[in-house]
């Protein structure tokens, strides 16, 4: 009777953990549906999703501008593309973003 219960006690509390997860990678990650049906894509996409969520995470706790989770989520996503360092990004993240250097190709001398 022991392990019985407690199995039973403890599944309230993994559904709403879940749910939970899944309420904020649809909301932050804008995940609309998952790709493939078989067990093993499923279990790579919930985890690449889920170490996506610690990266927010800890750039939402290193950033010094007091956003919101989803807020960073989006900023990020706007600023993903850019060429510019992520820890300056975090301290001022509305400057505007440095330019990129010029890449002179070389010239080959066949002479």
């Amino acid at each position: 009777m022991g392990r019985g219960w407690k199995r039973a006690k403890s599944a309230p509390r993994q559904s709403l953990t879940r749910q939970l997860f899944f309420k904020a990678l649809k909301q932050n990650l804008k995940v609309k549906s998952f790709v493939g049906a078989s067990r093993n894509a499923l279990l790579i996409q919930i985890w690449t999703a889920r170490i996506a969520m610690l990266l927010l995470k800890w750039l939402h706790h290193l950033s010094q501008a007091k956003w919101s989770f989803s807020n960073l989520a989006s900023m990020l996503r706007l600023n993903l593309f850019t060429y510019r360092d992520l820890r300056r990004w975090l301290e001022n993240p509305f400057g505007t973003p440095p330019l990129v250097p010029l890449s002179e190709q070389l010239s080959l001398e066949l002479s």
